[in-house]
């Protein structure tokens, strides 16, 4: 079969395309014909080096595929089931038990950049019915962590409102999810053409972040002075202080991303003075995605997918992410 491997240290000139034999599954796995993956902020810090392996790694952590064959004692997969994959195996439900990429496929483990897997049971669930394998591959980590931010974190209710930070896949996620609860949603954008779609995918305000630098005070204004209720902050150090001045007195804020850096300088009165909830979020838990897929299945929401690459193009896939211009998720079709 065919595998994608990032090198040590990582970087885009050290992926390389090769072969691998697949294994049958022993007690406990099932052997899963992988047809799509899509790409992630940490699967780019994965491959372009900023966080490079320290072995040969397979990377992607999202995968979603039919299972081929099935080991002794499995009995919650057959045959010809649709699948997709975890991102952390090992996290059944209740409260996060789990702190780093260890166990992470794509990471700490050998990842979904190749034709078929043989992994344990656990480390997959159903798929939604009439999903593509493409939509599937999107749940893993970005339809999960906003699902967990808004549904479980903080049990969004009709009526409240939300920000969402730009167009990527768990900002577009958590704006999708929050119009199927209800809710108000508020997004920002530094580019007009973006705020234009994010409006027609249902935002009910858009704020050009570049032309207007303190965003948070217009996002107040939009909810007459009161705040918003439910901030997914995906920028990180930079972007941070304005959705704490953006949120409601006790609001919460999800802290996600870390695409303007890992450190900066903030001033935590206004999370005192605000009584504010600042909640890490990394992915979620299987009961978490069982959760999110039970609700897919009741809704007709789809997931936003920007461009599809074939899995040798997986470089000019990274470099399209790397380029911001995609609005929701990019996948590759394996």
């Amino acid at each position: 079969m065919k595998v994608i491997y990032v090198q040590p240290e990582g970087g885009f000139d050290r992926v390389t395309l090769g072969t691998l034999e697949p294994r049958a599954p022993q007690a406990g796995e099932i052997s899963v014909r992988i047809r799509a993956s899509s790409l992630n902020y940490h699967d780019y810090a994965v491959v372009s080096g900023l966080w490079g392996p320290k072995e040969p790694r397979i990377p992607l952590s999202d995968g979603a595929g039919e299972v081929i064959a099935v080991g002794p004692g499995v009995s919650t997969f057959g045959v010809g089931d649709r699948v997709v994959s975890l991102f952390f195996q090992s996290w059944v439900d209740g409260k996060p038990s789990v702190c780093d990429f260890s166990s992470v496929p794509g990471d700490g483990v050998d990842g979904f950049a190749r034709e078929v897997v043989t992994m344990p049971a656990a480390a997959f669930t159903h798929a939604p019915r009439d999903y593509t394998h493409a939509e599937s591959a999107t749940l893993t980590t970005a339809g999960l962590t906003a699902w967990r931010a808004l549904m479980s974190d903080d049990a969004l209710k009709p009526g409240d409102t939300v920000l969402v930070q730009g167009t990527g896949g768990v900002s577009i996620f958590a704006l999708q999810f929050a119009k199927m609860a209800g809710a108000t949603v508020i997004a920002t954008s530094s580019a007009q053409s973006k705020l234009e779609q994010l409006k027609a995918l249902g935002a009910d305000h858009v704020i050009n972040y570049r032309e207007h630098p303190q965003w948070g005070e217009i996002a107040r204004d939009l909810t007459h002075g009161r705040g918003v209720d439910h901030i997914i902050e995906v920028g990180g150090p930079k972007t941070l202080e304005q959705a704490m001045v953006a949120a409601r007195i006790g609001g919460h804020v999800s802290i996600i991303g870390i695409l303007t850096g890992l450190e900066g300088s903030l001033s935590v009165l206004t999370a005192i003075v605000r009584q504010l909830r600042l909640q890490g979020v990394l992915v979620g838990s299987r009961q978490h995605q069982l959760d999110m897929i039970r609700a897919l299945e009741a809704n007709p929401m789809r997931p936003v997918i920007s461009r599809t690459f074939a899995l040798e193009q997986i470089v000019e896939a990274f470099r399209f992410q790397e380029s911001n211009q995609h609005l929701g998720k990019i996948c590759l079709d394996i």
